[in-house]
């Protein structure tokens, strides 16, 4: 599987391995205060229209997603930080009730020793990720790997450090890249957005003010 199309019709790859791979995820949402509130929950399924996840109406995270509509989310895999995925999310979420609740359990069969019986789980809802923006980061690669994408009617929104015609070619941009992401064959150079740190080292140093922060 090709993680460097990161493109939104792409988007499916990326939900796919948020739910199999990585699964326990932290979500941040906002409370009554303005002010953010971290969690850990379970990405449970996936499909062309979304990821899915369940909590108690009772919750006060419960609470903020009726209340915000919406969340924002990373998670990890890997044995270390040099060998190791990373995958954040932001987007809208809306509630959809019980209907998926049995196939939630069906993948997810620990649940079963949380929420054991019909009676129990009265309590549950499930929700739906459906529209946002999110972005794959690869340290286990030489060099780094990222790539954006998209999730609904949401645009690929483009990150980071690009040249402009302004660019002189001295190349002293290169000189301070750490990954050497930086196309000096060309004028204007050409930043590899898809190795790209976005450590901003060629954008304080460039002599012209070619580079420019964007997103």
């Amino acid at each position: 599987m090709n993680f460097k199309m990161g493109l939104k019709q792409h988007g499916k790859k990326y939900l796919k391995y948020i739910v199999e791979q990585i699964h326990s995820t932290v979500v941040a949402t906002v409370d009554e205060n303005g002010l953010p509130v971290t969690c850990v929950i379970d990405m449970m399924d996936y499909d062309e229209d979304g990821l899915y996840f369940l909590t108690a109406k009772g919750k006060r995270f419960y609470d903020r997603l009726k209340a915000r509509g919406y969340l924002s989310l990373t998670g990890m895999k890997g044995p270390d930080t040099l060998h190791c995925v990373s995958v954040s999310f932001g987007g809208k979420v809306r509630e959809i009730g019980p209907d998926r609740l049995e196939r939630l359990f069906q993948k997810n069969p620990y649940m079963n020793e949380i929420y054991p019986t019909a009676a129990s789980r009265t309590a549950l809802t499930v929700f739906q990720i459906y529209e946002g923006n999110g972005e794959w980061f690869d340290l286990s690669q030489k060099p780094i790997e990222r790539a954006s994408f998209a999730l609904g009617g949401a645009e690929a929104v483009k990150q980071g450090y690009f040249v402009t015609d302004q660019c002189i070619g001295c190349k002293l941009c290169y000189s301070k890249c750490p990954q050497k992401c930086i196309d000096i064959s060309t004028k204007p150079v050409v930043i590899q957005q898809e190795h790209c740190l976005h450590c901003g080292n060629c954008f304080t140093l460039c002599p012209a003010g070619a580079v420019v922060k964007r997103g």
